[in-house]
């Protein structure tokens, strides 16, 4: 109906679970002009399409505010106007909107942890970056770090979220003190604890219930405390609203943890660079360098830009951008990407892709975006409030007017039965059924290394029909080890002997690969005189009096021949997805190495568990096709070999596409964006901050068996909190009947109500007992 013709991206802080972006959206929505509206909770994120109405920047603003989220915009519209954007927002956002100008990603405003500590370290950066707003930057402080709702910046206690927390939890502690010395007043005591921590869930209740969502959690909780002082259980209530704080806070931790990760991808990229011109190199910051400009990388440097070589060969460790498990040679005319680091030789690079199209802009962005078209898991208890809470009410307000309307009943018995039907109704079993339930899967799966981020998570693993796995340090244990020696005229160990020799000191994967073997055999490895690395081809020294090349099969044929059986061999090895070097002592071939990343001991146990289960398996990874498809034939896993990070994250799209729920394991940088476009992503122990960040959940102990646990979990808990709610329920309803003939007053229903969550509870520490899995 509107027509979109434009839009805006603002920053959101304060968002930490589905529910919330559920509300903001809904908001939103309702505003004449918006067409479409996206919210990402990790990214902190809002993109709304609308018709170009000047008024309504403001107006998004202040409901979204209203529902106690900060707003900031990140994108200035395309009028040239941001100023006054800005002001009609709030007045702190002037300076995120310069500092989007410069492609700075890294001093949002929500500085991850690590900056916490440096009081407002980003604020300098505002002044610095443009004088004329230096007073903007001071005024900012207040506005960002007086919030009500959510850890924007800075440790969680000082969020206002965990202050209402620590706030409610002391009043209740006093409240109970106070109740035992004066016992007469108890009530009331409890009364203002719950309110405490009560007064900011009910504001939020009535914003969101303005403005499209009346049935929300907030709503019930409130409802329910309330409903629950009025007759005089007060310590129940207050008790409730607490649990509930505690559960909200712990999501808004979570949330801001991924944010700053995806925050400090940026950091991958040097921050300088040094460019040449008219012959002379001088060092600019790297976010200023043009397409076209020449830049010089130095050996173990970081490539600061997207480029083609211009000059130079060496070989480059591509590990953080497509998790290729070995350093690949390149050399003329070959592309080179932002964050990659070069090996041992200079190269002359000419830059093709601006600071904010590289690589890792790239993927910073596709994570953002796919966290933001992912739509929010509604987590099952908030579907079931939604018919539930009004069901409920319905039901108490029909039983205390209809009889004394209808029937002549006495107005103040029926009204005081409408009131207890609330009571029975207050779903204190049913919230805290759930998180009951999903606390103690998270901890349990915990104790085994399956880390959890929070309970959609949960639910949603056991739905996951399809696994798509990286194969670098997924499947593979991540470092090449030496497979087969085959020696030529002398035993093997002397053949581990001199390659070790030559590769003493280096830092290469092939040739830590040859070192551990050569410490594991026990071998004393001789100095080698005048070792020197031929740049991408080998390393050549003089050892025992023997002039000794290490080199790959190519350079190696360059300098000796080799006969029929050994060229036999070398393509035997390679068609197993090995990487051969040959050794070449006194002119002749001494020996042939092969090494490769090998799987993991437990892969093809984890893979077998996973389709037992009727799960499809995918593998995909950035290596090359031949060893992904040697290492698949291996496990017996489908393969998609080569592919670049948008290229995972694009098929995990069609797999979901053809219906399935798809879970992504990975451990690299390459794999956030398929991570993030995910059901669910689980990342693998000792993987890249941002993969686990990026990820639903992780296995720290890298186990591939490790994801069949995960869904086993999931299901046992689905199972758990199904039979909490019948429990809670069936109590309910026992005594829904019973109060509204008479026979039971609020009392037992109140008692039923308390027993029906000691139950639930009950039941669910279950799951803390170690599954027989």
């Amino acid at each position: 109906m509107t027509e979109a013709t434009q839009q805006d991206r603002y920053r959101v802080g304060g968002m930490d679970c589905a529910s919330c972006a559920q509300k903001i959206d809904t908001a939103v929505r309702r505003l004449p002009g918006v067409a479409d509206v996206s919210v990402s909770v990790t990214a902190g994120t809002m993109t709304v399409h609308h018709n170009g109405d000047e008024a309504l920047a403001p107006a998004i603003a202040k409901r979204v505010t209203s529902l106690g989220y900060q707003i900031a915009p990140l994108t200035a519209a395309a009028k040239p106007e941001p100023e006054e954007k800005a002001c009609g927002c709030c007045h702190h956002d002037d300076d995120h909107d310069h500092a989007h100008d410069h492609g700075g990603h890294e001093h949002h405003n929500h500085h991850g942890h690590d900056h916490a500590h440096h009081d407002h370290a980003h604020h300098d950066h505002g002044a610095h970056d443009h004088g004329s707003h230096a007073h903007d930057a001071a005024d900012a402080v207040p506005g960002l770090h007086g919030h009500d709702h959510g850890p924007m910046t800075g440790p969680w206690w000082k969020s206002a979220k965990g202050r209402l927390t620590i706030m409610a939890g002391l009043a209740l502690a006093v409240a109970w003190g106070l109740g035992h010395l004066f016992p007469v007043y108890e009530e009331w005591i409890f009364a203002v604890a719950m309110l405490v921590g009560l007064v900011p869930i009910a504001r939020r209740a009535i914003m969101a219930a303005l403005v499209g969502t009346p049935f929300s959690i907030e709503m019930l909780m409130t409802i329910a405390a309330v409903g629950a002082v009025i007759i005089g259980a007060g310590e129940e209530a207050a008790t409730v609203v607490f649990l509930f704080l505690i559960g909200e806070l712990l999501e808004g931790v979570a949330a801001g943890r991924a944010r700053a990760s995806i925050q400090s991808l940026s950091s991958l990229v040097p921050k300088t660079a040094l460019i040449e011109e008219g012959g002379k190199t001088t060092e600019v910051p790297a976010e200023s360098l043009a397409v076209g400009a020449v830049i010089l990388v130095r050996p173990g440097d970081r490539v600061p830009a997207d480029g083609e070589i211009v000059s130079g060969e060496s070989s480059i460790d591509e590990a953080p951008v497509t998790g290729e498990s070995t350093p690949v040679v390149k050399g003329m005319g070959a592309s080179v990407y932002a964050g990659t680091v070069n090996g041992e030789a200079a190269l002359r690079v000419k830059v093709t892709a601006a600071a904010a199209d590289n690589t890792i802009a790239r993927v910073i962005k596709l994570v953002e975006e796919a966290q933001e078209s992912k739509a929010p898991t509604e987590r099952f208890i908030d579907r079931f409030s939604r018919y539930y809470t009004p069901g409920v009410v319905a039901v108490g307000a029909l039983v205390a007017i209809v009889p004394p309307l209808l029937m002549g009943g006495a107005w103040g018995e029926w009204i005081y039965k409408g009131l207890a039907i609330l009571l029975i109704g207050c779903p204190c079993a049913l919230v805290i059924s759930t998180p009951a339930a999903i606390a103690a899967s998270l901890s349990s799966g915990a104790r085994r290394g399956l880390l959890l981020k929070g309970g959609a998570v949960l639910e949603g693993f056991g739905k996951v029909t399809a696994v798509a796995l990286d194969k670098t340090g997924t499947l593979t244990e991540g470092k090449p080890v030496v497979t087969d020696v085959v020696a030529y005229g002398r035993p093997e160990a002397e053949v581990i002997r001199l390659a070790a020799a030559l590769e003493t000191g280096s830092s290469h994967p092939l040739a830590k690969a040859i070192l551990d073997r050569a410490a594991k055999d026990g071998t004393d490895v001789p100095p080698a005189d005048g070792a020197k690395a031929l740049g991408g081809k080998g390393v050549t020294g003089i050892v025992d009096g023997a002039e000794i090349l290490l080199a790959s099969a190519k350079a190696a044929g360059e300098r000796v021949a080799l006969d029929d059986e050994q060229s036999q061999r070398i393509a035997a090895f390679n068609d197993d997805g090995k990487t051969v070097s040959v050794l070449v002592a006194g002119g002749a071939v001494a020996g042939i190495l092969a090494m490769r990343d090998e799987p993991r001991a437990d892969a093809a146990a984890g893979l077998k568990a996973l389709t037992d289960n009727g799960i499809r398996t995918v593998m995909l990874t950035g290596d090359n096709r031949r060893t992904a498809e040697a290492i698949g034939r291996q496990l017996g896993i489908e393969v998609r070999a080569e592919l670049m990070p948008e290229d995972k994250q694009r098929i995990v799209g069609e797999l979901k596409a053809q219906g399935l729920k798809v879970a992504k394991v990975g451990d690299g940088i390459n794999d956030a964006p398929a991570l993030a476009a995910a059901d669910v992503g689980i990342a693998m122990g000792g993987g890249t901050d941002v993969a686990l960040e990026t990820a639903d959940a992780a296995s720290l102990h890298g186990r591939v068996a490790d994801i069949a646990a995960m869904i086993a979990l999931s299901k046992r808990t689905m199972a758990n909190i199904g039979q909490n709610i019948t429990i809670a329920i069936g109590l309910k309803a026992v005594f829904l009947v019973t109060t509204i003939v008479g026979i039971t007053g609020l009392w037992p229903a109140i008692l039923a109500d308390t027993g029906a969550t000691v139950l639930v509870t009950m039941n669910a520490l279950r799951l803390l007992a170690p599954s027989k899995g």
